[in-house]
């Protein structure tokens, strides 16, 4: 039997983790409709603060690439999410009654503020692996997340119904698994120092992820 690739391996060591979104009140709610709006607001605000930064990532990434398709394929991600998933985010707002003007003049909450900073400075001080290795548990967990919540049935608030839709889709599962195929393609014989780096990057991203639900849920602040 074949040996599990890199990007399996790292998502079986914290299985537990990314079962634990599967549990929280918040993606619950969202799946079976009694998530209260006013909580899924300040995903909304939030998750428009993260969007800024994770097309940093993408713009390191088309940086330290090491093959043309590569660049364009992470180019192209990034003008997908300037141009178009921010004005989506922005569409999607008005439905909870937030404008645009309020997105902008949102603030950066702890948990939101850590897990980009964490994110950012990742992708800027690491390799092409270790920013992989921040992105994966964002991007491919919420396809894992949604297509979960797909199979138990629709939920009867169509705004989270659309939202589930959205992030089970096959487009966002074709970009999900092309970052991890960039990842097992560029992780074939690394070092056990180096799989050991890589997996503290995916569990650290993935205790995020986990964290941002619970900050959604409860609110956060400064003071």
């Amino acid at each position: 039997m074949n040996a599990p690739s890199l990007s399996r391996q790292l998502q079986e060591r914290v299985a537990p983790l990314w079962a634990a979104q599967l549990e929280h009140p918040f993606v619950r709610g969202i799946a079976d409709g009694t998530l209260e709006p006013e909580r899924f607001a300040r995903w909304v605000r939030q998750d428009y603060l993260y969007l800024i930064d994770f097309a940093r990532i993408f713009a390191w990434a088309v940086a330290k690439s090491d093959r043309l398709d590569s660049m364009s394929w992470y180019a192209a991600v990034l003008d997908l999410t300037l141009n178009t998933e921010m004005d989506l985010h922005r569409g999607y707002a008005e439905r909870f009654g937030i404008s645009p003007e309020e997105l902008e003049a949102e603030e950066m909450w702890p948990t939101t503020r850590a897990y980009t900073d964490f994110l950012v400075r990742t992708s800027a001080d690491g390799d092409m692996l270790d920013l992989l290795a921040a992105l994966l548990p964002c991007s491919w967990g919420y396809l894992y997340i949604a297509r979960e919540m797909e199979s138990w049935g629709t939920s009867p608030d169509d705004r989270y119904a659309d939202w589930v839709t959205m992030y089970a889709s096959e487009e966002f599962a074709e970009a999900a698994d092309w970052l991890r195929g960039e990842m097992d393609r560029l992780g074939a014989g690394v070092t056990e120092e180096k799989r050991a780096r890589l997996a503290e990057i995916f569990r650290v991203s993935s205790q995020y992820e986990l964290r941002f639900w619970e900050m959604c849920w409860t609110g956060e602040s400064w003071s």
